[in-house]
């Protein structure tokens, strides 16, 4: 589990981060901005700080803003119940994105597993994201 001065840092760096990039966003916006570690309780590691402007069972329109070197583990938004999975599509508005995906994997990825946590990245078929471009994960 984070602090709350671990939480609050973040918060402050995304919407900083947000306004470099020239997102506008509202005060109220900022301070409902989450913060995901996905349990692992090393954000200089792993997680990301989500603003969610729409999020329900089939869409969602959110901004996620990383720290350089810091990853989003690995994860699937598999089919439920009949219905299909949630796609995904990542726009970069600043900086440098990496996506991984099923496929054939490159041979030398610009991102590496944290130390620790190899087994759990298996994917390294690499989508190289720059500003203005963007990728859907089906």
């Amino acid at each position: 589990m984070i602090t709350r001065q671990a939480r609050d840092a973040f918060v402050t760096y995304a919407a900083a981060t947000l306004a470099k990039s020239g997102t506008v966003v509202t005060d109220e916006e900022i301070a409902g901005i989450e913060i995901a570690d996905y349990g692992l309780s090393d954000l200089g590691k792993h997680g990301l700080a989500i603003l969610v402007y729409v999020n329900t069972d089939r869409c969602c329109a959110k901004e996620l803003i990383m720290m350089p070197t810091q990853t989003c583990p690995q994860h699937r938004h598999p089919p439920v119940e009949g219905e299909p999975g949630k796609e995904e599509t990542f726009r970069c508005r600043w900086g440098k994105v990496f996506l991984y995906e099923e496929g054939e994997p490159v041979a030398d990825p610009a991102c590496k597993a944290p130390a620790g946590h190899e087994a759990h990245y298996t994917v390294w078929n690499e989508i190289e994201l720059n500003p203005g471009e963007q990728y859907t994960l089906l």
